[in-house]
């Protein structure tokens, strides 16, 4: 006998806390979604092993050339499709790099395309259509970790010799036995049953987060805490990246600035100017001969 949706997985029970939610003021309502939204980081942080081995294993893979590829449904989906967009703004990655895939392509960004996450032969025909390889890795995301959409892609993935990552917020679901590394955050009944938007929503951006910032920390796109492949495209961006600058080398912000406009924007290259006293074509160069990091183009001849 197959057991219920309900009777498996939290996400899908009913919060005795909220039942009368519709006749609270509105300020206990928005403390009763606070405390619960509370609970959220708690449950991250009891999956941090788990979400380690998986980032360590798309980061083998990423410095040797390999792609990062998101898979979801429906609010899992856009949050994949978004946190694999910032990347390029934030660590200079190519859009090709980290990519975003969506059961019902990208229509499915601002309008519900619900039926979608229910095609398996979908979601493996998505990650053929991505030309997936070995060296690539797959992270499947679904709140209830049912997806057959996001389970058909991480098999699938999987079965083309790329490392797979299952993210869910229940256990013990497909999605997990799907993959080489299940990373199962558990945040129980939502405010509003069934409405993973919200704990569960909030959970996986959480991890997206870590996947994405230190994967790229390890493949050596920060220097310390610190942007420096930001892509310096307006104003404010400009403005961020003259600050790195001055304090990666200690030089004041005027130095930073036209050192950076010197150098075309680019962090990596006004710091090496700075510290190795080069201009931009040698600077360049250098970064080139140090693999484009630069804490080794700053070590090299110290």
């Amino acid at each position: 006998m197959t057991l219920p949706l309900t009777a498996l997985a939290t996400t899908e029970q009913s919060d005795p806390r909220s039942r009368q939610i519709d006749r609270l003021p509105t300020d206990e309502i928005a403390r009763l979604m606070n405390a619960a939204d509370a609970t959220v980081p708690g449950a991250v942080g009891r999956a941090v092993p788990e979400i380690s081995a998986a980032i360590d294993a798309i980061a083998a893979r990423m410095r040797d050339g390999g792609r990062l590829f998101y898979v979801g449904a429906g609010t899992s989906g856009r949050l994949a499709v978004l946190d694999a967009s910032e990347c390029p703004p934030t660590f200079g990655t190519d859009p090709d790099l980290v990519r975003g895939i969506i059961a019902g392509g990208p229509a499915a960004l601002t309008r519900s395309v619900e039926g979608a996450e229910d095609d398996a032969e979908a979601g493996a025909a998505a990650i053929r259509a991505a030309g997936t390889r070995p060296g690539d890795a797959v992270v499947g995301i679904s709140a209830s970790g049912r997806a057959p959409f996001v389970v058909a892609a991480v098999a699938e993935a999987r079965r083309l010799g790329a490392v797979t990552v299952g993210l869910a917020c229940n256990r013990g679901m497909p999605l997990s036995q799907a993959a080489d590394h299940p990373i199962e955050v558990v945040v129980g009944p939502e405010v509003l049953t069934g409405s993973t938007r919200l704990k569960a929503g909030t959970a996986q951006k959480l991890v997206l987060n870590m996947i994405s910032t230190i994967s790229m920390i390890r493949c050596g796109r920060t220097f310390g805490n610190h942007m420096i492949e930001v892509s310096a495209g307006n104003a404010k961006l400009v403005d961020r990246a003259a600050r790195i600058v001055a304090d990666i080398t200690g030089s004041d912000t005027g130095v930073a600035r036209r050192t950076l406009e010197a150098a075309g924007n680019e962090v990596k290259t006004a710091v090496v100017m700075i510290e190795r006293e080069l201009d931009a074509r040698a600077a360049r160069i250098l970064l080139a001969a140090c693999g484009d990091r630069l804490d080794a183009a700053l070590a090299a001849g110290a």
